[in-house]
Formats: structure tokens, C-alpha cells, sequence
């Protein structure tokens, strides 16, 4: 890790001034913070590095009182199936399926990409205060924050995985080795002891979004197509498009695509269930079927919509634990269900107590909590493609809060942009071809905050943010975002340069800790002023700020700001000279789109050009983004994509290299 310290101190001075210690840095808002804390007062973080020791539950059921547990887990899907209404679906396994299980109707990812979310399925904690929000990281998790597969072990359970991990944290084998009696594409129930109970897992990959809009339909055809029945394919005549996209034959075909891959998943979930009741444990077995994030679709998998973070739950449960279940087979249930709910759930189901650190609440069995009032929701880097957005929604409502606003929906994603229908949208946009309604996602800028009625605008198109009659709505909204930010101490707003700084080896849950590290308060305040036209003077003083954390974002909000003023310019240049990376490349993509190309491009090409990974992609993406200003770097960029393109050079960072350098180099020659 020594090659990502590149400099000395993040901040200019001792920043434990403004009294936020170890045992504060949580309480930003309002409300103290539901975890361990709470119970032991005075007793500082303790009780949280002491987790495992600290449990709801009294003893374990003995495993002849256990059920087996089976999660059935499709990529990226929303709840476009028969037995959630949709007319285009053909899904007759998991309709049946939902005939004798409990349907709900309001579960949610935590996040709209799988690692992020997958982080949050397995340890109960949300990815934003494990520092795994961003897709592809390797930040270290704490070691006795085990997940619950592992403790579901200590108790007796043969647990198996089969067979996508993609956990998003430093050494993922480990936790592995201590989740799973195996993991892989052939671990099954079936391996256990006679008699044991299990936890089994298996991932359907067919509604992937490669396989959905990514591969080419000939690719498509060769691998799914042509497994399905003429009768399990469905037609592009027949599907509806929803408004935000354009109505053209691409559309409509890749829509049909995604209903094909929906039947093929179908039928895996029928083969396993099969198999199950081959076996003769129906009946001992409770069955889970969930989708792990949105559709992989434009405006569905990476975005905080209800398309995006919307999932389908089936629980089913057998005449044997019917007593478990919250209603009768067949029926639904409306209560909300958030992903980092999904681990104490299961613990509470098997009789195995639930650490006290986890931030979910256990929605079935005798641990179960009341039902909660909101789910949130957070998007931040994907791939290459940098973004911060956290959503609220309850019952009827969906708040975002988009802190990087003037960056597209739509910007540019190396994979996603494979898929023609991207491709489309992207020069139906250019082309001055789709309408208001298309352009929220496909226009170039966002709004700072969104608020929709989902009862009245189920596909989240009319934003209601600036609605005098929504305005207790938006506010009460607005406070549960900014409470859920400090007593969950989301670390999304630190740069991942910084945090590998500050945190270096240590995990960012316990070194964010440390007094003064950390100063969530003050950086969220900056990043608040991001797109707020009155707020330039402000941002260039912050520019000076002890904390590079906030200079970073008063840099960013000046490059949103698009004004170009002497002041701005001259702080600007002021800070191409930050001891901090990301600091400088804010700051020289600001002054490079106001023109001013020398030294900004320069200081562009000294951080693509240097040892630090996160700052080198922070640096190839301001490139990729500058379009023709960015001409100066092109021998950089080609060097520096050369490299990546090395076959040696398969790391996630090279491919991100590749994603931004590829076209840009491409677009300039």
C-alpha cells in the first residue's frame, strides 16, 4: 500500500478542535445511533471492535428446530414477473412459486449494482459504513465483523454458496473460507451430513446484465435464444415501454431480450425446486427468491429509482414453519424490507443470535423487529464512472439527493456502453430527438434533489422537489437523509485516495474513528454546496480549508459551477499545487473547462501517468470527460492506455484505465 501514500498529512493542522472524537463523529444530526452504543452508555466504540461478544438472542435452537434456508438469487432483475402483475412475463415457476409463499411488495436493494449490495447482503452493515460502496474496492472490513454465514457455521449449518461472492472487500477469499463449507459452481445442500441443516445459495447469472443488453444479439441468441421454446419467447410488439425511453425497434427488442432472459432464469428456479423436492426437504425448507439490484437496463442497475433498487421477495414458507410467516400462502405484504435487513432475518430464522453491530432489522421470526419507516439507498463509483447519490423512500415517497449534479445519468460507462440501446439513447440525445420526459435521464445535468410520488408516478418522472404542495414531504425526506448520514457515519464522501491515506491498512470502520480523521460534518457541508449557484465565494475559500476532504469538494463544486471569474481562476490555480491528488485533478479539470489548458492538462497527465491507481483513474476519467481540451494529454493517454492493455495488467484499475482511455483516445484522433 505504500505507493497510494503519496503525500504527508490530509489536513494542514489539528482538526479536533471542532470536538467531533471517537465517540461523536456519529451523532452529526439528530438521532443517536441503533447499535451497541446505545446499550452500553460511555463505553465508546468498545462495544462495536467487541461485536461478536454482543447479541439479540438467547441461546441457540437446537438444529432439530432449525429450517434449512435456500436463497434463490437472480442478477439483476425489477419485479417484472406473472405473479407481480406483469402481462409480458412468462415466469410460471416462480408464479407457482408465489402462489404458496408470502409476496412482498416493497423490498429494496441498498444499492443498484451488485458488489455494494452483496457487501450488504452478507454482513448486515450498510456498504457506505464499511467503505465498500464503491464498486470494485478492496478497503479491509473489520475481522470480527464475520458474516452471518459464518455464524449461521458456528451453530451447525452446512452452508454453501453456488456461486458469485463479489463482496467488495480487501481479502474476499478469507471471508470465503470462513462464510462458506464451499463455495463454487458445484456447491450444493447435497455435500452436507445426513441430518445437518443448511443454508444454500444459488445465483442465477441469465438475467445478467451482459446477457440482457450488453452482448451482441447474435451472442444472445447463441447462448439464451436458442434454449427457449417459441412459446417462452417473447415478442418485441408486445412489450411496454416505459416513458423515460424513446419507442424505436432497438428499444422494443431489447426490452423482449430481457423478458427471454427473465424465462430462462424461470426455469433454473424450477430445476432447483426440483431438485429440493426430489431430494424430500420442501417441507424442512424455507425459500427465498430475490433479485440482486435493477434490471441491467439504461435508467434501471446503477440508478436510485425504484427501477434501479425495486426487488422482487418470494418467501416460502412450508406447512412445518408456516408459523413463521407474516401471512397466509399466496398473499402479500407491504412492509418495507431493505437489503441490510436480509442477515439478522436469517439469523433470527435459525435460532442464531444476531451480533448487535448490524444495522438491519430482522423482519421474520422470534428476533423480529417493528417494521421500519424508511430504506435508503446509496450509488457511488461504478467501473469507471464516478457518482454520489443517496435516496430515502418510504411507503409512498422517493427522495434523492444527487451531490454530483452536473454529471449525466447517462454519462459514459465502458460497459454499458456496449449495449446498442445505450448507444441509441446516447445519439437520440446528441440528435436533439427525445423529449423532456427522456432527457431526465439522457439530459446532462440532474437536479440537486428529486422527490416522487411513486403511488400517483410509479416510473419516477415528474419531480415534485419544488412543489410548494410536496414541501413538508420534501423536508421530512431531506431530515431522514441527513440523519441516516451520521448515524450510519457514511464514509462515501471521502475520495478513495484519501481514505487509502488517511486509513492506509486499517479498516475505514474503525480508523474513521480516530479524532479528527474523519470530519463528516465539514465535508458533507461542502458537498452540499456542490451545484448551488451561490455558493462559488464560499467554495473558494474552503479551497483553503485545513481538510483536504473539503478542499476536494469545494474544487468539485467549482468545476460544477461552470463560472469562470478571476477569483475562481486564480484559487484554482492555487490549488494545482494541494499536497493532496485528488485535490489537484478537481482542480485542474476545473480550470481545463474553463480553458485554461496549461498546466491543468499537464497535472492531468502527471496523476494518469502516476503509481496511484485511484488517482490515475480520477485523472483518466476528467480526460475522457473534457472531450477536445483534453488533446494536450493525448501521448499521456496513449502510454498510459498501452499499459493497461497489457495482458499481465487484468486488475479492476487497468480495466477502468481502459474504459475511460479507449474512446477518449479514440474521439480525439
Amino acid at each position: 500500500m505504500a505507493s497510494r501514500r503519496l503525500y504527508s498529512n490530509p489536513m494542514k493542522t489539528d482538526l479536533r478542535r471542532d470536538g467531533q472524537g471517537p465517540g461523536q463523529t456519529r451523532h452529526l444530526f439528530t438521532r443517536p445511533l441503533r447499535t451497541a452504543r446505545a446499550f452500553f452508555p460511555g463505553a465508546g466504540w468498545l462495544p462495536l471492535l467487541l461485536a461478536p461478544l454482543l447479541v439479540l438472542a438467547g441461546p441457540p435452537a437446537p438444529a432439530a428446530d432449525r429450517p434449512n434456508i435456500l436463497w434463490l438469487t437472480a442478477e439483476d432483475i425489477s419485479p417484472n414477473l406473472g405473479c407481480y402483475g406483469d402481462p409480458v412475463a412468462r415466469t410460471p415457476n416462480l408464479d407457482q412459486l408465489a402462489a404458496r409463499s408470502v409476496r412482498y411488495t416493497r423490498a429494496f436493494a441498498s444499492a443498484p449494482v451488485c458488489s455494494p449490495a452483496r457487501s450488504c447482503l452478507l454482513t448486515g452493515l450498510y456498504a457506505t459504513s464499511l467503505n465498500t460502496q464503491n464498486l470494485r474496492s478492496q478497503f479491509p472490513v473489520p475481522v470480527a465483523f464475520r458474516g452471518f454465514p459464518a455464524l449461521l457455521r458456528e451453530q451447525g449449518y452446512y452452508c454453501s454458496n453456488n456461486a458469485k461472492t463479489d463482496y467488495n472487500c480487501r481479502d474476499e477469499a478469507a471471508v470465503i473460507r470462513d462464510c462458506w463449507d464451499e463455495s463454487g459452481a458445484k456447491a450444493h445442500w447435497r455435500k452436507r451430513r445426513p441430518g445437518q441443516p443448511f443454508f444454500s445459495v444459488f445465483n442465477f447469472m441469465h438475467t445478467h446484465q451482459s446477457r440482457t443488453s450488453v452482448w451482441s444479439f447474435e451472442e444472445f441468441e447463441q447462448q439464451i435464444g436458442r434454449t427457449l421454446s417459441p412459446a417462452e419467447r417473447c415478442s418485441p410488439e408486445k412489450v411496454r415501454v416505459p416513458l423515460y425511453y424513446p419507442d424505436t425497434p432497438l428499444v422494443r427488442r431489447t426490452l423482449a431480450r430481457y423478458y427471454d432472459c427473465l424465462a430462462a432464469m424461470d426455469g433454473e428456479v424450477g430445476r432447483i425446486l426440483k431438485e429440493l423436492e426430489n431430494d424430500g426437504l420442501a417441507e424442512d425448507t424455507i425459500v427465498f427468491f430475490y433479485g440482486d439490484n435493477g434490471a441491467g437496463l439504461p435508467r434501471h442497475k446503477r440508478v436510485l429509482y425504484d427501477s434501479g433498487l425495486h426487488e422482487p421477495l418470494l418467501i416460502h414458507f412450508p406447512a412445518k414453519w408456516r408459523r413463521l410467516a407474516p401471512a397466509a400462502p399466496g398473499q402479500s405484504v407491504d412492509r418495507l424490507v431493505s437489503f441490510v435487513d436480509f442477515a439478522p432475518t436469517v439469523l433470527s430464522l435459525a435460532g442464531v443470535p444476531i451480533p448487535l453491530r448490524m444495522q438491519g432489522r430482522a423482519f421474520l421470526g422470534p428476533l423480529a423487529q417493528p417494521p421500519r419507516e424508511y430504506v435508503f439507498g446509496a450509488r457511488d463509483r461504478v467501473d469507471e464512472a464516478f457518482d454520489l447519490v443517496r435516496s430515502v423512500r418510504d411507503a409512498r415517497y422517493l427522495y434523492l439527493r444527487n451531490y454530483l449534479p452536473h454529471l449525466s445519468l447517462n454519462q459514459p460507462e465502458g460497459f454499458s456502453d456496449q449495449s446498442e440501446m445505450r448507444r441509441e439513447i446516447t445519439r437520440l440525445a446528441a440528435e436533439g430527438k427525445l423529449n423532456a420526459i427522456q432527457l431526465g435521464y439522457a439530459g446532462p445535468r440532474r437536479p440537486l434533489e428529486e422527490l416522487y410520488d411513486t403511488w400517483s408516478d410509479p416510473q419516477q418522472i415528474h419531480n415534485l422537489a419544488s412543489s410548494p404542495a410536496h414541501r413538508e414531504t420534501l423536508l421530512r425526506l431531506r431530515q431522514a437523509h441527513q440523519s441516516w448520514l451520521g448515524e450510519t457515519f457514511d464514509l462515501g464522501f471521502l475520495p478513495e485516495s484519501e481514505a487509502w491515506h488517511r486509513f492506509g491498512d486499517q479498516p475505514p470502520w474503525e480508523a474513521s474513528r480516530a479524532p479528527g480523521l474523519y470530519r463528516q460534518r465539514a465535508i458533507v457541508a461542502a458537498a452540499d454546496l456542490v451545484g448551488r449557484p451561490a455558493a462559488v465565494k464560499k467554495q473558494i475559500q474552503l479551497l483553503a480549508d485545513p481538510d483536504s476532504a473539503v478542499r476536494y469538494w469545494a474544487a468539485v463544486g467549482l468545476r460544477a459551477a461552470g463560472k469562470d471569474t478571476a477569483g475562481i481562476r486564480k484559487a484554482l490555480r492555487l490549488a494545482l499545487k494541494d499536497e493532496s491528488p485528488a485535490v489537484r485533478m478537481e482542480a485542474a479539470a476545473a480550470l481545463a473547462a474553463l480553458g485554461e489548458s496549461f498546466p491543468a492538462i499537464e497535472i492531468l497527465s502527471e496523476g494518469l501517468r502516476g503509481d496511484q491507481m485511484d488517482v490515475a483513474v480520477q485523472a483518466a476519467r476528467h480526460l475522457q470527460l473534457l472531450g477536445p481540451q483534453a488533446r494536450p494529454a493525448l501521448p499521456a493517454m496513449r502510454e498510459v492506455f498501452s499499459r493497461a492493455a497489457k495482458p499481465e495488467n487484468k486488475g479492476d484499475h487497468f480495466m477502468f484505465l481502459r474504459f475511460c482511455l479507449e474512446p477518449a483516445i479514440a474521439a480525439l484522433e
